[in-house]
């Protein structure tokens, strides 16, 4: 009698912590309730960094291992530094970096093995809502479009099921593609 292996995939996502996890978290849903932060500084003109270092969830207060900062800043062509990527690209990163991760994570589930995933993602923009032009022209994105370069051990079917499943549990794409509460004080 011979046995065999159920295949794995390694593609640095640890599937069997997230399932536990998950399970906690059924189990306490209190838990699952996390608070992530950011705190904004501005440096000059445009130019501004933000930084993020703490977060609380599972009932207590974290720290990342390091602390993290993002410069944002806008373009020569509108009078700025150009010190760091726009807020609007810094939007699409956060939901290409969210959708790509839980692609790796979904392949890694589905024993699905990745040699390579590249997220290339465009979103247009009518700059006559933000500068006053226009009232009637929206501030934000008209569209924004991400494709998919995936080569993995799998067909095009089954990538495009990891893609649609990943889409479905990214929380960055959820924040984008529906309305959040969002309160802005000055203290």
């Amino acid at each position: 009698m011979s046995t065999t292996e159920a295949p794995i995939a390694d593609n640095g996502v640890n599937v069997a912590h997230l399932l536990g996890a998950r399970q906690a978290l059924t189990d306490a849903p209190d838990a699952a309730q996390f608070q992530w932060r950011a705190r904004c500084e501005w440096l000059r003109g445009t130019h501004s960094r933000t930084t993020i270092d703490t977060y609380s969830g599972l009932g207590q207060e974290h720290m990342h291992r390091q602390s993290f900062a993002i410069d944002a800043d806008h373009p020569e062509i509108f009078a700025s530094e150009d010190n760091g990527a726009t807020p609007t690209e810094i939007v699409l990163a956060a939901l290409a970096s969210c959708l790509t991760a839980g692609v790796a994570t979904v392949a890694t589930h589905r024993c699905v093995q990745l040699r390579a995933v590249t997220a290339t993602l465009q979103a247009n923009m009518d700059l006559q809502g933000i500068l006053g032009i226009d009232g009637d022209v929206r501030n934000g994105f008209d569209a924004i479009t991400v494709t998919y370069d995936v080569d993995a051990d799998a067909s095009k079917a089954d990538i495009e099921a990891i893609v649609a499943q990943s889409q479905k549990r990214s929380a960055v794409f959820d924040i984008v593609t529906n309305p959040t509460t969002v309160t802005v004080q000055v203290v």
